[in-house]
């Protein structure tokens, strides 16, 4: 099994489970409004700030980490120097389902990274529509882990050998 693969797994599901617990904790709260906003008190201000922190950190891990390690676990040929080739190459081996979601999810990330402490309207707005693109964050990991579990439980079977390899024989 490859390590770059192993090790960004590792480091995907640390924040999908800590984004999983924001989620459940914060499920009732939405959807949010302006004054909802207001009206938080600093520990669900806490919970909110892990819920973008960790969608914004799993988003990234996955791009940067994960989706080049699954492309080399698959023993894709080409190079990919630009990220949009590796998600069109992801999207056409069947690891991830869409390109233009992710582009989506990516967005929303970057989203993330703007405050707007004065405007609590704009706050609420973000979170609403992040809410349901985290689940789908979550849903895009699941699929990708179940897409390399394939080619790491065969790589394993055969001693390393890619199907290419065995074909070559």
């Amino acid at each position: 099994m490859s390590f770059t693969y192993t090790a960004s797994l590792d480091v995907c599901k640390r924040h999908a489970d800590r984004l999983t617990w924001a989620m459940s904790q914060l499920s009732r709260k939405f959807p949010l409004s302006s004054d909802a906003i207001t009206a938080l008190n600093d520990t669900e201000l806490a919970v909110l700030d892990q819920f973008s922190t960790r969608f914004a950190k799993l988003q990234d891990a996955m791009g940067a980490k994960l989706f080049p390690a699954v492309l080399e676990l698959t023993k894709e040929q080409g190079s990919y120097p630009a990220f949009l080739d590796k998600l069109n190459r992801l999207e056409k081996i069947g690891a991830i389902e869409s390109t233009e979601r992710w582009l989506i999810l990516r967005e929303m990330r970057n989203e993330f990274s703007h405050d707007y402490p004065d405007d609590p309207a704009l706050q609420a707005a973000i979170l609403n529509k992040a809410y349901p693109l985290a689940s789908e964050l979550l849903a895009i990991l699941n699929k990708i882990q179940l897409f390399a579990s394939n080619y790491i439980n065969f790589n394993d079977a055969n001693n390393g050998a890619t199907k290419d390899d065995l074909k070559a024989r």
